[in-house]
């Protein structure tokens, strides 16, 4: 077996490089626009094989989109930390879904003490309420699709339409309003493609009677990783609701019992085809479930297309487009049946890597491709460095403005570090850390004391753990040094994690009601 060259695994550690120390005349508008769950593998600039998204192909061909960008924690609350951090979980105090400390240093305060304009709109997703921007409106929690509700530092509305369109509409109003000069950062946060993926009836009619191709390893039996990966509760087969499926309750229901019913996970549904009803259990039922599961979640993904076009036509309207940089990503991935799943948390790579696209007009060279590594801690850093503002030294994230101009720095990372705390969490997620190169992934669940290991050569899909095979020693050993080396380079020495702050974004003084679905109880 040819292992990977030490020289590339055991890197020095990455210095920070410096901004430049005079801010430009013209600084660029910095346009942030981030989905929930959006896996890359559904969009066709990635090679999707499910849908095709014209828009964001088309902001992909205009700029530089990024083959290898991963997140560190692939979970909601802890991503959106690192986001505005620059900074790992074991570091800005957001491992799992705590409230975030919004006191700390964050890039909207430093955009915003740089002379820009600071906007957050949609989804937060981090308990406390948003710093360090000039306007913001929020989703409550995880708000809803339909009608949401959103609130800022006056109070709360509910907005009649579709969260995604609506999301939209807030951010162009808030870029209308804005004073004419400074330059604008602004981070627009959709709720889609998130679970309940409850579509719009025109993008619901695009993929009614599509049969989505399957993935190769939606059956996958773990033969080869028996230590977590049984125990997962996000199975496409076993853990969808009756609400999930949008399947229909029976007349007569009291609330209570409507909402009983919904919660169920089916093992055997009755359909009806061709005017004869059936009941599908087993491999049918997986099928069909997958079906509909995965015509739902396009169908939300198809509206963030929509609107990520119409919001680049408002931009070139207004004649802004020129002079601002838009940047597309997702929170993390998502499984899309693969590995017979959905959600994300593993450290697996369908969960792992998402999309990443910046188109920076006159900088970045119109449909580049780049092959080297993005972590989500790098967003930070990249905002600072475009604005021409200098990067604290306490950000752990490298600046991407240098790939964007074309290159392809000599001391860039080849190797990366993950780090998932939320066990057994709500889909029975067994904790784990691990390190990624370009050619091989090893994973450590610390609690269960198991080690996986990957081929990303040879087996792209991570079906065969090859950990224990008597010719991986020595691939093993360089990995445990470069997951150490990590480890330390990245300040993250409490190795166990067995406490944890309170798991508590849901709860608080927000204007909501716990536990009553998506958005909570309507707030008149």
């Amino acid at each position: 077996m040819k292992f990977p060259s030490l020289a590339l695994l055991l890197l020095a550690p990455l210095p920070l490089r410096a901004a430049a120390d005079s801010k430009p005349a013209n600084r660029p508008n910095i346009l942030f626009i981030m989905t929930d769950d959006h896996a890359y593998h559904s969009i066709s600039a990635y090679g999707s094989k499910v849908n095709i998204t014209p828009h964001l192909d088309k902001l992909a061909a205009d700029g530089v989109r990024f083959k290898n960008a991963f997140v560190t924690n692939s979970i909601c609350t802890p991503s959106r930390a690192t986001l505005l951090t620059g900074k790992y979980s074991h570091l800005n105090g957001t491992p799992v879904f705590n409230t975030f400390n919004g006191q700390q240093q964050t890039v909207a305060k430093l955009m915003q003490a740089g002379g820009y304009y600071t906007v957050m709109t949609g989804k937060w997703h981090l308990g406390s309420d948003p710093m360090g921007f000039d306007k913001w409106n929020i989703l409550p929690g995880q708000g809803r699709y339909w009608d949401p509700i959103l609130y800022d530092n006056t109070g709360l509305r509910v907005y009649p339409g579709y969260a995604t369109k609506v999301i939209t509409d807030l951010g162009i109003e808030a870029l209308q309003q804005r004073p004419k000069d400074k330059p604008f950062f602004m981070m627009l946060h959709h709720k889609a493609p998130h679970r309940a993926w409850e579509p719009t009836p025109e993008n619901a009619a695009k993929f009614a009677n599509r049969i989505i191709p399957e993935p190769a390893t939606l059956r996958d039996d773990y033969a080869t990783r028996p230590a977590a990966l049984p125990e997962n509760d996000q199975s496409v087969v076993r853990s969808l609701t009756r609400n999930d499926l949008k399947l229909v309750p029976p007349s007569g229901l009291s609330p209570q019992e409507n909402k009983k019913w919904l919660a169920v996970r089916p093992t055997e549904v009755e359909v009806e085809e061709n005017g004869i009803k059936k009941t599908l259990s087993g491999d049918a039922l997986l099928s069909w479930k997958y079906q509909h599961l995965m015509r739902d979640y396009l169908a939300c993904v198809q509206s963030v297309d929509d609107e990520v076009g119409r919001l680049r036509k408002w931009l070139a309207d207004e004649g802004l487009a020129q002079n601002t940089v838009v940047i597309y990503t997702t929170d993390n991935g998502f499984f899309m049946g693969d590995h017979g799943m959905y959600d994300k948390r593993f450290m697996y790579d369908h969960s792992l890597r998402i999309p990443l696209m910046v188109s920076w007009p006159g900088v970045t060279q119109a449909g580049a491709v780049s092959d080297l590594f993005a972590l989500n801690v790098d967003y930070a850093p990249t905002f600072l460095d475009i604005a021409g503002m200098p990067v604290p030294s306490d950000m752990q994230g490298h600046s991407l403005v240098p790939i964007l101009k074309g290159e392809k720095p000599s001391d860039w990372r080849q190797s990366m570090y993950y780090r998932y705390y939320h066990d057994p969490g709500h889909h029975n997620t067994r904790a784990h850390y691990g390190v990624r190169t370009t050619t091989h992934k090893l994973i450590y669940f610390w609690k269960k004391n198991a080690w996986e290991l990957f081929d990303l050569v040879k087996d792209p899909d991570e079906l065969n753990n090859i950990y224990d095979a008597p010719e991986s020693a020595g691939l093993v050993k360089v990995l445990k040094t470069e997951l150490s080396r990590l480890r330390d380079e990245l300040k993250d020495e409490d190795q166990f994690a067995e406490s944890l702050p309170p798991d508590d974004t849901e709860k608080g003084k927000h204007p909501w009601q716990p536990g009553q679905g998506p958005g909570g109880a309507l707030v008149k």
